[in-house]
């Protein structure tokens, strides 16, 4: 059920810079610096060491978590269905979704094999933007990979990561409404959530 939408995560964070540094503050510039630090966590020696599992898992979350919204991320990925949650179960689905994310991503970014980000393009329409940009991994495969960021108090954070033209989010969105309208309903959603969050904790 989830496995298509759990390899998005991987791809669109699994990435070494291509280009050099734009301007400090700017949305390109604040998607790398997320990914440069992604990088040297997975590159370091000391922290690919067994004992240094949860150090590092732990170092890769707070990195992310710096620049990805997951609260708006839960939100958007709701669709429709957000509205008839009570302030608890919103409370309820941010956790589990947070936690669901950084454990899929986490997971499989300790994959990294030294594939390679080119930023290419970048879009700032009011508070929001998306920066444009390709993958290159080791076999000279491309694929096209965009950011979705809005300003929140003078700082970029991202919304949702779209590549080779799907959506993280809308994606998500699709899954969630079938199951909601369909397979049990929220209950079932979040019984769903939470045992693929289970299967990929931190070590």
């Amino acid at each position: 059920m989830f496995t298509k939408w759990l390899i998005l995560p991987a791809l669109f964070i699994s990435l070494a810079t291509g280009t050099a540094a734009r301007a400090q503050g700017t949305p390109t510039e604040t998607v790398k610096q997320t990914v440069d630090e992604v990088v040297r966590i997975v590159s370091d020696k000391e922290m690919k060491k067994p004992l240094n599992d949860k150090k590092r898992r732990l170092a890769l979350k707070k990195t992310i978590g710096s620049v990805f919204d997951h609260a708006e991320m839960a939100q958007r990925s709701m669709g429709r269905h957000w509205r008839d949650r009570s302030p608890a179960e919103k409370k309820e689905f941010i956790d589990l979704f947070e936690t669901l994310l950084e454990n899929s991503y986490a997971s499989k970014i300790e994959s990294y094999n030294q594939e390679k980000i080119v930023y290419q393009k970048e879009t700032i329409d009011g508070e929001f933007a998306e920066v444009k940009s390709k993958v290159i991994t080791p076999k000279r495969d491309e694929y096209s990979l965009d950011y979705r960021l809005m300003n929140k108090g003078g700082n970029w954070k991202a919304y949702d990561v779209v590549i080779e033209g799907v959506s993280l989010i809308s994606n998500y969105r699709t899954q969630f409404n079938k199951i909601i309208t369909s397979q049990g309903g929220y209950t079932e959603l979040v019984k769903k959530l939470r045992s693929k969050s289970d299967e990929l904790k931190t070590p």
